[in-house]
């Protein structure tokens, strides 16, 4: 009778807090999907590669689905807070607001970083008939003829337009963005001397640089990076706190148990980490972060604070 009276007096929630660690310790039963961006793009491969790294040791097959649509994110914002859907982007997923009109989720409210998981700086490059060899240099040209250098990016939003907004911004220069189809396109534009200005991948750049089709001045990232060796940043070449990466980021559903994040977090982390999975995205053009899912919050965060304000101020919006 005394057992009876106690489990009637246990409510909902504390039933549900019992079931949630157990069901985080048997944690997973079924296939795991990881939902990310066209075949062969950047986001496919990397979400390839952490399939590949936790499906042993989870002991499930973890499952890579294409998904081409803008509507990616909300698809696992509506999912079951489970852990067996997940969304593998970058940080469009969490400038959308700033961008569009009525974006269909909160970034903040509807997901559970789990990790980011690769980092790429853009580099800050010049046509090399510019008489600018430091960004100091260029900052000084700048104000001396507000509105008469252009800087080449991918359509708005992507993340060497982002960079050339920021560093107009920080800088306090006049700078006329000049978009084009993709990154590619920015690039060639720079290289026929159709603009003096663009923020590259390292990747793409590294070729022209070296053959001195280019001339570089600076890396985005907040540290030097490895992937252009030599290269001072942003921050310390005259201007203060700049930064301005690439990073992809997984997350699951907002309400996933704690712990099933915890025990994806520790696999993906340590999968990352392989050597062999660090060379491949490496070669690739980026680095591995490989951290907590706090630390992802705390930077996802900030670059929401300190990107919304130059997109606020800036008018710049995409279609929904």
């Amino acid at each position: 009778m005394l057992m009876k009276r106690c489990a009637a007096t246990l409510t909902v929630p504390a039933l549900i807090m019992i079931a949630a660690p157990a069901a985080a310790q048997s944690f997973p039963q079924k296939p795991i999907r990881i939902l990310a961006g066209e075949p062969g793009g950047s986001t496919d491969f990397v979400a390839r590669l952490v399939a590949q790294g936790i499906s042993p040791s989870l002991g499930q097959p973890v499952i890579v689905q294409n998904h081409g649509g803008s509507d990616l994110p909300q698809l696992v914002a509506r999912s079951a807070p489970d852990g067996y859907t997940l969304l593998l982007n970058g940080s469009t997923v969490w400038l959308l607001p700033y961008l569009q009109d009525n974006a269909p989720y909160d970034p903040v409210r509807d997901f559970a970083p789990i990790t980011l998981i690769t980092s790429a700086p853009q580099v800050l490059v010049v046509h090399p008939s510019s008489p600018v060899n430091s960004v100091q240099e260029l900052i000084a040209l700048a104000k001396a003829k507000p509105g008469s250098l252009n800087f080449s990016s991918s359509p708005a939003g992507g993340s060497s337009h982002l960079a050339g907004e920021l560093f107009k911004s920080m800088a306090g220069v006049n700078i006329v963005w000049v978009p084009y189809k993709g990154s590619g396109p920015a690039l060639l534009a720079l290289l026929s001397g159709e603009v003096q200005i663009t923020f590259a991948t390292p990747l793409s750049a590294a070729p022209h640089i070296k053959s001195g089709k280019l001339r570089a001045l600076a890396v985005t990232s907040p540290e030097p990076s490895a992937l252009s060796p030599g290269l001072p940043t942003v921050a310390t070449s005259g201007v203060p706190g700049y930064e301005s990466r690439s990073i992809q980021a997984i997350w699951a559903p907002a309400r996933t148990p704690a712990a099933v994040v915890r025990r994806l977090n520790q696999e993906m982390v340590r999968a990352l980490n392989h050597p062999v999975t660090k060379q491949r995205v490496f070669d690739n053009g980026s680095e591995i972060v490989a951290d907590t899912p706090a630390d992802a919050v705390a930077v996802i965060k900030a670059d929401m604070n300190r990107m919304g304000k130059v997109l606020k101020a800036a008018h710049i919006r995409v279609e929904s």
